[in-house]
């Protein structure tokens, strides 16, 4: 069912790994149909659960054809952002990004701006991130970690909501996310 009747709007989950996206993601959904992840590209090595996998070769051919929005290498392999399958998404659906990078929010937001973008940074504490991490048993506690370290806390002027997933469950978060999304899209009193 698409959405051409309905302005689009999208939703970015930003945050370091282990900050509750894919989790905050599967509560939206599980309660609101209308939300969908953006399954990025991914080049590389390591799960391949939530992305659509490519190899080397499509990646340089995405590039040459000038349809990647974003990409950043980590843990050895390649996430894109393509515009192709964003805008397919948002006439679909509301899609739910998850990215790490501020200029990542900055570059996407720029090219799509037909869509309303909702950015919404997911924190926890470090101690809270490395649990989270161990518990996946992933073997790569010493990278994420340090991809934690890197990640930056987004400026207010970029921020449409703050979550602290510490500290709150997947369901209230969500619930945050749906009322910021649902309450912007509601009609002003004076139409």
């Amino acid at each position: 069912m698409g959405r051409q009747e309905d302005p689009l709007t999208g939703v970015v989950l930003y945050g370091p790994p282990a900050a509750g996206k894919d989790t905050i993601t599967r509560a939206l959904i599980a309660v609101d149909q209308r939300y969908e992840l953006f399954r990025r590209l991914k080049a590389g090595p390591g799960r391949s659960s939530g992305y659509r996998m490519i190899d080397g070769t499509t990646l340089q051919t995405l590039r040459a054809s000038g349809r990647v929005l974003w990409e950043n290498t980590r843990y050895g392999a390649t996430y894109v952002v393509d515009q192709p399958a964003l805008n397919f998404v948002a006439a679909q659906a509301i899609p739910v990004l998850h990215l790490g990078q501020v200029e990542a929010i900055n570059r996407v937001t720029a090219a799509t701006s037909e869509i309303r973008w909702f950015v919404v940074e997911l924190w926890c504490s470090r101690a809270v991130a490395a649990e989270r991490i161990s518990e996946r048993q992933t073997g790569d506690l010493p990278e994420r970690l340090a991809a934690y370290d890197q990640t930056e806390r987004l400026p207010d002027a970029l921020t449409d909501l703050r979550i602290a997933t510490d500290t709150m469950t997947p369901q209230e978060a969500s619930d945050q996310i749906r009322d910021l999304v649902m309450l912007d899209a509601a009609p002003s009193p004076d139409a």
